[in-house]
């Protein structure tokens, strides 16, 4: 697999990552096959992916400890992401805790659960209004210089706190939603971080499994993937953004390729500081995915898939990107 560098500081890693959400939360059948998932994650290493992502609101706290036992035996081969900040109160809601306090005791247990002595990216998974970013950043510093944490990144951030939080401390990368079905960090976001020398993350590359062609029906979700409330997956937005599909399987057949290599390629085509994560728990769509890393697009199938129109519907019932 090809490698870039994310950040000033150099972190490389293998340019398509591996999302480890959906084997322990919110996706139909999450934690339902753990023997599996573990399969998938050696695999993935086997294949030459170094970046795994999790959370410690994954769960909470069972995907970070899943992917720790996972890679008990392999933790040098790869770059470890996790991520605090998105905190579940007693009344099951969520919110947010960017304070010095919570970075501190969160590195902790995520680094009990993960089994490692560090991690080499930490996110701040959502932004706390509440806190100043400087203050968080400062905390994050401190872990830095600690050795606890290698880099930090932000998740879903705006392009002011990503430069207030770059004066800090440099950001290495940014977790945002980007594919061919969420183009929003094209407009504001992307331009900043190449400015900075800031890497991006894409999560949910595939469009929450939409491009992979598979998805034709809220009924194929079980009553807790979250994605039965999604705006874009329901009813007539649904019947709408299948065209987005059409274009792109319309490539996948001219090259012989999945849509889902084909939404990868495209994405990979951006830039070699961006580096998707997209999720599975199964060898068998890692391998797929995978695969799209060889894959290349003339400039008329990027040019066409380019023109693809936005999607209908929000990302989010509520507009606030509380996953991923």
């Amino acid at each position: 697999m090809k490698h870039i560098t994310l950040g000033s500081a150099g972190l490389e890693v293998g340019r398509i990552g591996l999302g480890c959400m959906g084997m322990s939360a919110f996706y139909s059948g999450a934690g339902s096959d753990e023997a599996e998932s573990i399969r998938t994650i050696h695999r993935a290493i086997d294949l030459g992916v170094t970046l795994f992502d999790t959370a410690e609101m994954y769960g909470p706290h069972l995907n970070e400890e899943l992917l720790g036992r996972a890679l008990a035996v392999r933790r040098d081969e790869v770059v470890l992401a996790t991520k605090f900040g998105l905190v579940r109160r007693p009344d099951g809601s969520r919110g947010y805790d960017g304070s010095p306090a919570n970075v501190r005791a969160s590195v902790e247990g995520s680094l009990r659960r993960l089994g490692t002595d560090r991690i080499d990216l930490y996110y701040q998974h959502r932004i706390d209004p509440a806190v100043p970013i400087e203050e968080t950043v400062g905390a994050l510093s401190e872990l830095i210089t600690a050795g606890k944490i290698h880099h930090y990144g932000l998740s879903e951030a705006s392009p002011e706190t990503i430069r207030r939080a770059h004066a800090v401390h440099p950001v290495t990368a940014v977790q945002m939603e980007y594919s061919l079905w969420t183009r929003d960090p094209e407009h504001a976001v992307l331009p900043v971080l190449r400015e900075l020398t800031i890497g991006l993350v894409p999560y949910s590359p595939l469009g929450r499994g939409f491009l992979t062609g598979a998805i034709r029906s809220i009924d194929q979700f079980d009553e807790d993937d979250f994605r039965r409330h999604s705006p874009r997956f329901i009813g007539d937005n649904l019947a709408a953004n299948l065209r987005i599909l059409e274009e792109v399987d319309a490539v996948a057949d001219e090259i012989g390729a999945t849509p889902a290599q084909v939404a990868l390629a495209w994405l990979l085509a951006q830039g070699d500081d961006i580096a998707p994560i997209p999720g599975t728990k199964r060898v068998s769509r890692l391998e797929e995915n995978v695969a799209a890393d060889a894959l290349v697009l003339s400039p008329e199938q990027l040019g066409a898939l380019t023109a693809i129109e936005a999607p209908k519907g929000n990302r989010y019932a509520d507009m606030s990107p509380l996953n991923g």
